[in-house]
């Protein structure tokens, strides 16, 4: 694998960075400097994909003939990286990222030609039904009935922690369609318009005091059998498909890199425990020096599975390492977020950001008065919002027991 630059590559990067100066808007670019967690602002988010789709670069990482990009490994990186250090927002990634690489792995022709224009346009919303109250990191004893009536399933039961429920219209969900000794099997994945009579959506509330997870009860709901994917009865060989996306089909490292390099300049101006900056005390400078090397080490790991997915192949059990990593560090990274805003940074200030959901229960002052800076309002709730990152697509324990499986043989 070749990771030098090219002068075509450099080319490209100078290409980016014109568009995106002459496209992200000073909104926009607050939208990604105030986010507060994976999920932008949803307007934003949804503005930016629009930009992004008229110039044809919503999708990159699809096949050509769907509306991806004829990109190398290097240009998704330089993509990724100067979208971040613009302050680009991030798109949902539920519909571009995932399932829509489960409809063109396993959907008919008629689906594909269907949902993938619609997904690119944001016509078409997806928000992701897998996990249950009963049926979380175990996602194999997932409950959820959809009963055989014809031309249709008749799905009962509830989905939980669904990500912008509220906002999507339509979702991919795991049902069960029947019963086996291997509770893997009689599992269908199906796409279900969320405006079917029969579904209810309730909001929960993050720690973070924002809205954006969901539990969702299905009563009865009538779901015609042309908007399965795959086979009935095989739908975990299409989600576990699909999960290897979710955990290992982007790159984060970018990401963290200029987290870690924002951190160090603003490390540069406050004051540490023994006076001095916070740069010069050593057990802060150590760590900070950890997080970095650690995301340099993550960013050629994830030009190995991205150079997998370039070639039209899938990041296997390589996505379970690139999510354990991933997610961990930018667990550590938050908090040297909160060391480095001070004690600004440990105030409730919702009202300063803009996160991806309504914040509940939440008066802000009549003034709108922000102790510090807003990066420092931003610190508090992205270190909240990160302690679900070793938990949500599948938690880090058990990510670790499939890299055991599948690539030690134990």
């Amino acid at each position: 694998m070749d990771l030098s630059w090219s002068a075509q590559d450099l080319e490209f990067r100078a290409e980016v960075r014109a568009f995106l100066d002459e496209n992200l808007t000073p909104e926009l670019r607050r939208a990604g400097r105030l986010t507060t967690s994976v999920y932008a602002d949803h307007e934003a988010s949804m503005a930016w994909q629009a930009i992004l789709h008229q110039r044809g670069w919503a999708a990159p990482a699809w096949p050509i003939e769907h509306g991806g990009c004829a990109w190398t490994l290097t240009q998704h990186y330089i993509f990724s990286r100067e979208s971040t250090l613009a302050g680009a927002p991030e798109l949902s990634p539920m519909g571009i990222r995932m399932v829509a690489h489960a409809i063109i792995a396993f959907g008919t022709p008629a689906q594909q030609d269907y949902f993938l224009p619609r997904i690119l346009t944001g016509e078409v919303f997806f928000c992701q039904g897998y996990s249950e109250p009963e049926a979380g990191s175990d996602l194999a004893a997932l409950s959820m009935a959809a009963v055989d009536d014809g031309e249709d399933l008749v799905c009962t039961g509830s989905k939980i922690w669904t990500t912008h429920a509220g906002q999507a219209n339509w979702i991919f969900a795991l049902v069960r369609t029947s019963r086996s000794a291997r509770k893997q099997h009689g599992i269908t994945f199906v796409l279900i318009d969320m405006t079917t009579p029969g579904i209810e959506i309730r909001p929960l509330v993050m720690t973070s005091g924002e809205q954006i997870q969901n539990q969702i009860f299905f009563d009865a709901v009538r779901v015609p059998k042309a908007n399965v994917i795959g086979a009935i009865d095989d739908g975990w060989t299409v989600a576990k498909y699909l999960l290897e996306f979710e955990r290992g089909g982007g790159a984060m490292a970018p990401a963290l890199q200029v987290m870690a390099e924002s951190i160090a300049e603003s490390a540069q101006r406050q004051p540490g425990p023994s006076g001095g900056i916070l740069l010069d005390d050593p057990v802060f400078a150590a760590k900070l020096a950890d997080a970095r090397i650690r995301a340099e080490v993550l960013e050629i790991l994830e030009y190995r599975v991205l150079a997998v997915v370039a070639a039209g192949g899938n990041p296997g059990a390589d996505s379970s390492m690139l999510k354990i990593l991933s997610t961990e560090l930018s667990q550590e990274i938050t908090e040297l977020a909160m060391a480095a805003a001070g004690p600004r940074g440990r105030v409730y200030q919702p009202h300063a950001t803009l996160p991806g959901g309504p914040v509940a229960s939440f008066t802000p002052p009549a003034d709108d008065y922000v102790s510090g800076e807003a990066w420092q309002a931003v610190a508090t709730l992205r270190y909240l919002n990160d302690r679900a990152g070793s938990i949500y697509a599948g938690s880090n324990e058990i990510q670790r027991n499939i890299l055991a499986k599948a690539t030690l043989g134990l």
